[in-house]
């Protein structure tokens, strides 16, 4: 189930916010920038499907959003216990970071928290299948899937280089709770 959990950034134990309401989350994040969504009424394809078979199921709503952001290219990303260097795959993403894009995630299967920063304030963002979530360009952020993450997920980008992070330097994520 998605949940938003916003806390203030020196409270990390007090949730000023806490819901599961689908229309709540993308109201709260709206202000900030941050698109949040469900494709609700497209079956997702088996979880063994080829990224050809996943890019295909979710082709009209990826032609309207890569047509209304401007973004050049797609692809699927698979993380799970099999992922090679896991521990510092999960290291990397739950430093919190910044990019020159808008980072764009789909969740096909399984589920994943966006955890930003933001005036003070920390929004807990639980995506699970059938979420759409896009960051905001120089939002400060950090992503966790858990010590033993299940995801398959679409990734849209503008820059077709890929995923590229410039850490903040700030250690904030360490102080939130990581995802069970």
């Amino acid at each position: 189930m998605s949940r938003l959990t916003v806390y203030r950034d020196d409270a990390p134990g007090i949730a000023t916010l806490d819901t599961d309401n689908p229309r709540e989350i993308a109201t709260t994040l709206q202000p900030h920038g941050i698109r949040f969504e469900r494709w609700d009424g497209v079956a997702p394809p088996p979880y063994d499907a080829s990224p050809e078979a996943v890019l295909d199921t979710y082709r009209p709503y990826l032609d309207a959003l890569m047509g209304e952001t401007g973004a050049g290219t797609a692809d699927v990303v698979r993380i799970n216990a099999a992922t090679p260097n896991l521990g510092a795959l999960r290291d990397k993403f739950r430093t919190e970071h910044t990019h020159t894009e808008d980072e764009v995630r789909f969740f096909v299967h399984g589920s994943g928290a966006f955890v930003l920063h933001i005036d003070g304030q920390v929004f807990s963002v639980m995506c699970t299948q059938g979420d759409l979530i896009s960051v905001p360009t120089g939002t400060a952020h950090w992503f966790d899937a858990g010590p033993t993450p299940d995801v398959v997920a679409l990734r849209v980008f503008t820059d077709t280089t890929g995923w590229v992070a410039h850490y903040t330097g700030d250690a904030i994520a360490e102080r939130f709770p990581a995802a069970a």
